[in-house]
C-alpha cells in the first residue's frame, strides 16, 4: 500500500525503512503540515518548493538565510510562516548604525522601581525576521551568534534563555550591492540552509497582478498550530529513521568536500549534523518515517553549499560551490542496501 505523499519510486525504496516501524505519521500531524503549507502558498504564490524547504529546516531546529534580490517576497514568506505557526513574531530591520544592544536588549534604569531592569530585545520571540542582515556591521551581526547556537542572549553579564521554539530567518541581498557586509564564515555555518526565492514565473506574476488589492494578505492568515505543537513536531521529525548505508553515503560526500582541490574549506561536522537533521525533516514533511536517497540529495545544496569556500583560482576558472558540490554528489555512489535495518543515526 502506498503511504500518503509517496511516489511509486519511493514505495520501491522501502528497504530504507526501519524494521517494525509504521511507514507514515498519524494523519493529524500530516494534515496540520499540509494545511500550513497551503495557507502560506495562498499568499506566497508559486513557490511551493521553497515553502517546503523552509518548513523542513525549521522542523529540523535550524535557522535559514534567504538570499535574493529585493522585491521577490522574502519578508512576505516569513510573515506568512509566523502567522500559521501562531507564535510571537518580531522583525529586525538591520541598518549600518545598529548596535548589538538593539538586537539582544540591555539593562535600563527603571525610575518607578529605582533599579536597573532588563529591556527585552527583539530576539525574545518564537520567530525572528532579521531583515537585510548584511546591511549592518560585523559587530552587530555577531550578536546573533549566541542566540542562534545557544538559544540564549547575554547582556551586561546576564544570560537569558530565548523562548521555545526559537527560529531565526535572515534575509540578505546579493553581496554585490553597495553598503553590504559579507557574513563571516562562523556565522554562515550557523544557518542550516541558505535558500533563494527567485523570480515568479510569468503565469504567477500575471495572477498576482490580476488579484491586485483583493489578494489575501499575510496578516489575514489564521494560525494552524500553537508553539507547543511545533515543538512536538520537531521532536517527531528527529526520530525519523536513517539507514546506515545513507549515513555512510553522507559521510563520503562530506569528506570529499574536504579533499576537493578546488575548495579552500570543506563542510564542518556541524554541517554533517545539520544535513542529516534536514533530511529527516524532509522525510517527515513528506509523511514518511524513514529517509530515502532523494531526501539526502535534495537537502545537500541548501545545507552545504554556503559553507564551502572556493579557492580564487578555481573561481577564476568558473567553478562555484554549488557546481563543485553537484560534481561530488554525482561521483559518489548512491547506496542501494539489500536488506532492511541499520541504525537510526
Amino acid at each position: 500500500m502506498m503511504i500518503p505523499n509517496q511516489t511509486t519510486h519511493e514505495q520501491n525504496t522501502s528497504v530504507f525503512q526501519s524494521p517494525g516501524d509504521a511507514q507514515s505519521w498519524p494523519e493529524t500531524a500530516s494534515g496540520l503540515l499540509r494545511l500550513m503549507i497551503t495557507r502560506i502558498n495562498s499568499v506566497f504564490v508559486g513557490k511551493n518548493e521553497v515553502v517546503v524547504q523552509v518548513m523542513a529546516a525549521l522542523l529540523a531546529g535550524g535557522h535559514i538565510l534567504l538570499e535574493d534580490v529585493p522585491g521577490v517576497g522574502k519578508t512576505l514568506l516569513v510573515k506568512a510562516l509566523a502567522r500559521v505557526m501562531g507564535g510571537d513574531f518580531r522583525r529586525i530591520q538591520f541598518t549600518s548604525d545598529m548596535m548589538p544592544a538593539d538586537v539582544v536588549g540591555g539593562m535600563v534604569w527603571d525610575g518607578k522601581r529605582g533599579e536597573l531592569v532588563f529591556r527585552r530585545g527583539p530576539l525574545m520571540a518564537n520567530i525572528v525576521l532579521a531583515d537585510e542582515i548584511n546591511r549592518t556591521p560585523p559587530r552587530t551581526q555577531s550578536a546573533l551568534l549566541e542566540a542562534m547556537e545557544e538559544r540564549s542572549v547575554t547582556a551586561d553579564g546576564e544570560t537569558m534563555r530565548l523562548p521555545k521554539p526559537f527560529m531565526l530567518l535572515a534575509t540578505q541581498n546579493p553581496l554585490g550591492d553597495d553598503g553590504t557586509y559579507p557574513l563571516p564564515e562562523a556565522q554562515l555555518d550557523r544557518f542550516m540552509m541558505r535558500l533563494s526565492v527567485g523570480y515568479p514565473s510569468a503565469e504567477d506574476e500575471l495572477f498576482m497582478l490580476e488579484c491586485g488589492e483583493g489578494k489575501l494578505q499575510a496578516e489575514e492568515l489564521r494560525p494552524v498550530i500553537i508553539p507547543e505543537e511545533w515543538l512536538r513536531m520537531q521532536k517527531d521529525a528527529q526520530s525519523v529513521h536513517i539507514h546506515t548505508a545513507l549515513l555512510t553515503y553522507a559521510v563520503m560526500v562530506i569528506h570529499a568536500t574536504r579533499s576537493t582541490p578546488e575548495l579552500l574549506l570543506g563542510a564542518s561536522p556541524r554541517a554533517t549534523r545539520d544535513w542529516m537533521r534536514a533530511a529527516r525533516a524532509t522525510a517527515y514533511v513528506a509523511g514518511r518515517r524513514f529517509v530515502i536517497p532523494e531526501d539526502i540529495k535534495a537537502t545537500a545544496g541548501p545545507v552545504l553549499a554556503h559553507r564551502l569556500i572556493v579557492k580564487d583560482e578555481a573561481l577564476a576558472q568558473g567553478h562555484s560551490a554549488a557546481s563543485l558540490l553537484s560534481r561530488i554528489l554525482d561521483e559518489a555512489a548512491v547506496p542501494a542496501p539489500t536488506s532492511q535495518g541499520g541504525r537510526n543515526g
